[in-house]
């Protein structure tokens, strides 16, 4: 407490502004990374802030159950087409009207093979729309998708104004997008801030934080020195070794979701020899010793997996990660051929907790089996723009906690193909594939219990463990933290 106190004490010092002068109806949000760009259709990044300038046709509440967003309502018409009725007198906030040729040019954009979206994966299943009428439209996939309604619930699926996105251009919209959604953008400053304004003729009504600054402060410390005096109200991604200060502050609130952050995860470049061969890779993974990072490096603030899916996910299966054995990691190489081991390069960049520090732990476990890492840690906006990644081993978080399906936990990063997969096993591409075109619930779960089981034997990458979510607040601000990992700005008030 008295090491807080002396960082609040500094930063009142050096740090101009206070909450005490800021109106009631403005909040400062710190974020660890910056903001690079904001066109929802093609996110390298968290889509954190485009969730507060944006909506979808569906949405979740409170509770996680889909609910009317942008359309009031949607029926299955046949096995591949669903239709939306949209609702009607909503405007972007440039004034143009939303309709059904906005969705239409939303989704259009996306699966425009030349536009490689990086987040494709997600719709993949949509072959087309129809418009029906000004505010009806049919979303056709290219097999029976029951996760359609799902998939329009999450980027990239946020809907874009056609004239404004046709005026400025897809770099021109990326830097000041225009949405339906409760904030609209004021200023942009890349590696700075994003400033919003609440709309007031948003659909759900008028919010009650007037204005939302989100800062990019990239040290875990300045970040929480900024929280205790006043400076900010609300900060992402806490340092597990400083969150007790925060929890024994007289000024904020430790907010901690459980299995609410990203799965890290090793990316293993599989064309890339050794990494095609199966048992350099099961010997990687199980000289990994995950429970004593969790507990003596990330202070127990992140559950050890031994899948990419998430437990609050449809289709879930509790996989234990493989037991931690260097001895017999190191038999498993000299039967692949690598009795000596062998040098490879690992990337990793400074966005996740501790990752460092993490990043430093695995490549000494991987030399105890005689696997020397050449270790790179690149900036993270030049790591978010590395897609596909190269590798051939690398650090990377994953999530489908907006989706809460098993499918976006796993097609975008083990199917052969996909942007950000690096992965290219056959018999689990055939299960990926057939995941999507089943309609019945419980077949649909066996199959997503096939592709884990088949994933912990081949390891086309090594899930390592997944995050809490760990958020630092004003107590004068009213905010819990989602299982989805949105921060709703709408949701929010102060006292």
């Amino acid at each position: 407490m008295r090491q807080l106190k002396a960082l609040a004490l500094a930063a009142a010092i050096l740090l101009p502004g206070s909450a005490a002068w800021a109106q009631a109806s403005q909040i400062t949000i710190a974020r660890p990374v910056s903001t690079t760009a904001m066109d929802p259709g093609f996110l390298r990044e968290a889509a954190t802030i485009v969730d507060n300038i944006f909506d979808t046709l569906v949405m979740r509440d409170k509770a996680m159950q889909l609910v009317p967003g942008l359309a009031e309502s949607w029926t299955s018409i046949d096995d591949t087409t669903w239709e939306f009725k949209l609702r009607q007198g909503v405007k972007f906030h440039n004034g143009e009207d939303f309709n059904a040729e906005a969705v239409k040019f939303t989704i259009d954009r996306i699966i425009d093979p030349a536009a490689k979206s990086p987040t494709l994966s997600y719709i993949r299943t949509v072959a087309g729309v129809d418009v029906v009428d000004p505010y009806t439209v049919r979303i056709r996939t290219t097999e029976p998708d029951p996760l359609l309604p799902t998939r329009m619930s999450r980027y990239p699926a946020y809907i874009v104004p056609p004239g404004y996105v046709k005026q400025v251009g897809n770099d021109g919209f990326a830097s000041k997008p225009v949405g339906t959604g409760p904030y609209q953008l004021t200023a942009f400053i890349p590696d700075q801030h994003v400033i919003l304004k609440a709309n007031p003729n948003y659909w759900r009504g008028k919010p009650s934080i007037d204005q939302v600054t989100w800062r990019a402060i990239p040290d875990g410390t300045a970040r929480i020195t900024a929280l205790v005096t006043g400076e900010v109200d609300l900060i992402e991604g806490v340092p597990v070794d400083l969150a007790p200060m925060i929890s024994s502050s007289s000024d904020a609130d430790l907010v901690q979701v459980k299995n609410g952050g990203l799965t890290i995860y090793l990316g293993l470049v599989m064309k890339d020899k050794p990494l095609d061969n199966v048992k350099v890779r099961q010997a990687l993974d199980m000289a990994i010793d995950r429970k004593g990072i969790v507990d003596n490096i990330l202070k127990g603030m992140a559950t050890p997996k031994g899948t990419q899916v998430g437990p609050a996910d449809f289709g879930y299966l509790d996989i234990p990660p493989p037991a931690y054995d260097p001895k017999k990691a190191k038999a498993l190489l000299a039967e692949a051929g690598f009795p000596d081991g062998f040098r490879i390069k690992m990337q990793s960049t400074l966005r996740y907790m501790k990752d460092g520090e993490v990043a430093q732990a695995i490549a000494q476990q991987f030399g105890d089996i005689g696997v020397k890492i050449d270790q790179e840690v690149l900036d993270w906006s030049v790591y978010v723009q590395q897609v596909p990644r190269k590798g051939p081993i690398f650090m990377l978080g994953w999530g489908s906690t907006q989706t809460l399906d098993a499918d976006a936990a796993v097609y975008a990063i083990l199917r052969t193909g996909e942007p950000y997969s690096t992965a290219s096993i056959p018999e689990l591409d055939k299960l990926l594939d057939e995941s999507r075109k089943i309609v019945d619930p419980e077949a649909r779960r066996t199959v997503l219990h096939n592709i884990q089981k088949l994933a912990a034997e081949q390891v086309p990458l090594i899930t390592l463990y997944q995050e809490d979510s760990l958020y630092g607040k004003a107590k004068t601000l009213n905010f819990e933290g989602r299982p989805d990992a949105r921060i709703p700005v709408f949701e929010m008030s102060k006292r």
